[in-house]
């Protein structure tokens, strides 16, 4: 599976996607700071918290289909355009959400953002897979996640510092306030969005307009016929590729572990007893352990390692990783989170390709469903908060101090971990070879 353009000729569409991946790097992870933000203004619990991480993500289920058959009718550029155009609008809902203090509205404006993405995600991806050789779609893919991740640690640190300033003594207070003062407490701390989202739907919106001028050229993948006399054996459905399914799982449990390791962590560290203003550099931490990895990634990739070694070695350092948050504690424990950038950096350029390789024209319906996997962002983070509100409730009933079971809680939830990493490892080490059910 290749494309018919010549390398000099793919330089300036990269730069194009990689601005994409940079956009939607820089609203996704910006969901760290969003967590304990909401969490405050909105008196949640930690499993309703990481239902931020569910509004963005779960429209990838909801909308995968519908825009790959948008992206067929209208085009790329039009596609990518109209998504953040929908990514503007989805900003704007940030302020009737902060005026009324109303959690589902928060969340609309959440999920509109996250159907907007949708349609980039389902342009971006499967266009910089067969931007050229596949055996470099690796390469070009962890391109794509430097940028990504450099937006989302920028994302990051401007969001933490706008929208985590003074929570610290908010919460303190919160605490001994009669009502009134509380609302007005938490009121204004709900207004502090409006700024930085107005600015950001203006942004989105003008990219949106430029975009439609962008020199885009329409890229297919190459049908690959199948080896066979036998016409009856011809695999005429993507239900024949087990293969593809095989990946799906393993992005779905792989995105889920990525939402985990970068939005939990400023919580994670609040939990454990670090002030916010320490805490909310730590998915800093987690985005840059990725840059790092992806640029080894980009130069590794192809001539050094293969993909699929690659993608063994992430899966097995998660594993290793995620035993050492259990065992570690304070800003040891951090430091394991943190470094879970390192095994999830290259997991996505590795499963795309090895998924899509041998698609042929089932490549576009194949690349839908890969991006419905990213609905694992949607459902195992707020399993992971749910799994620490039901320790936490155990500890304090079994007289543990409220402040101890919090952190033990957070702590110890995280063995949700180990089970993604290995069905990653799977896949790496058989599930990508299997072409036919039963063989």
């Amino acid at each position: 599976m290749e494309s018919n353009l010549k390398p000099k000729s793919t330089l300036v569409p990269i730069l194009i996607i990689a601005g994409l991946f940079f956009i939607f790097g820089f609203v996704t992870w910006i969901n760290g700071a969003l967590i304990p933000f909401m969490k405050t203004i909105n008196e949640l619990t930690d499993a309703q918290s990481y239902l931020v991480a569910s509004a963005s993500y779960i429209s990838f289920v909801v909308m995968a289909l519908p825009a790959s058959y948008i992206i067929s009718k209208i085009g790329y550029k039009k596609g990518m355009s109209l998504g953040l155009v929908i990514m503007a609008v989805g900003a704007l809902v940030f302020i009737p959400a902060a005026e009324a203090r109303t959690y589902w509205v928060f969340l609309t404006g959440i999920f509109i953002q996250g159907v907007g993405m949708t349609l980039l995600q389902t342009a971006s991806n499967p266009y910089i897979t067969i931007l050229g050789p596949i055996e470099s779609a690796a390469k070009r893919i962890a391109i794509m996640g430097i940028a990504n991740k450099v937006a989302g640690s920028l994302g990051s640190i401007i969001f933490g510092a706008l929208l985590l300033s003074g929570i610290d003594e908010v919460n303190e207070k919160l605490a001994t306030v009669s009502i009134d003062e509380k609302n007005v407490l938490l009121d204004a701390m709900a207004d502090s969005v409006f700024l930085p989202y107005v600015v950001m739907a203006i942004v989105l919106f003008i990219l949106g307009m430029l975009i439609l001028k962008a020199p885009l050229p329409n890229v297919e993948a190459t049908v690959e016929e199948e080896e066979t006399t036998d016409v009856k054996t011809a695999k005429t459905s993507i239900f024949q590729y087990p293969q593809l399914w095989f990946g799906v799982l393993a992005l779905f449990v792989y995105v889920g572990a990525e939402v985990i390791a970068g939005d939990t962590i400023i919580s994670y560290g609040i939990s454990l007893g670090f002030s916010s203003e320490e805490a909310k550099y730590f998915t800093t931490y987690t985005l840059m352990a990725m840059v790092a990895t992806y640029l080894l990634g980009a130069l590794l990739i192809p001539k050094v390692i293969k993909q699929r070694t690659a993608l063994i070695a992430s899966a097995i350092l998660g594993i290793i990783f995620s035993v050492c948050i259990l065992s570690t504690s304070g800003i040891t424990s951090v430091m394991f989170v943190a470094a879970l950038g390192v095994s999830n950096a290259l997991v996505w350029p590795a499963i795309w390709p090895l998924t899509l390789d041998g698609l042929g024209k089932f490549t576009k319906t194949a690349s839908a469903l890969l991006i419905m996997a990213i609905s694992g962002g949607a459902i195992i983070p707020p399993l992971y908060g749910r799994i620490v509100d039901a320790n936490k409730v155990e500890l304090i009933n079994n007289g543990v101090a409220e402040s101890v079971a919090t952190a033990s809680a957070a702590t110890s939830s995280y063995w949700i971990l180990i089970p993604c990493y290995s069905i990653i490892l799977f896949f790496a080490v058989w599930g990508y070879k299997i072409k036919n059910w039963g063989k």
